[in-house]
């Protein structure tokens, strides 16, 4: 079954269903009951890497929203300078 991703025209909430292709879109939104609009999408990609000696990774890509992909950026690189410093603050305590 195919995913399909709908957008609200009053609240602009997106999600996406599982629907069979002969069914009808959907026309109201989950949160505010007015018109949605489904959404174009790229659908999924499947890329195997890796050598077959030591077995096939396949990744499946799909669309990131560019903001999601920013905050997740944001709040790893976060958490690397805590465990930076961290790490740093514990060498310095460290008396040879």
């Amino acid at each position: 079954m195919p995913t399909y991703e709908y957008e609200c025209i009053n609240c602009g909430y997106t999600f996406e269903i599982f629907q069979r292709m002969i069914d009808n879109p959907l026309k109201k939104c989950p949160k505010c009951k007015k018109e949605v609009k489904r959404l174009i999408s790229s659908g999924i990609g499947i890329i195997c890497k890796g050598n077959p000696r030591k077995g096939i990774k396949i990744i499946k890509q799909r669309r990131v929203k560019i903001k999601d992909y920013l905050h997740e950026q944001e709040v790893k690189m976060r958490r690397f300078k805590e465990v930076r410093k961290k790490t740093f603050d514990q060498l310095h305590k460290i008396k040879i």
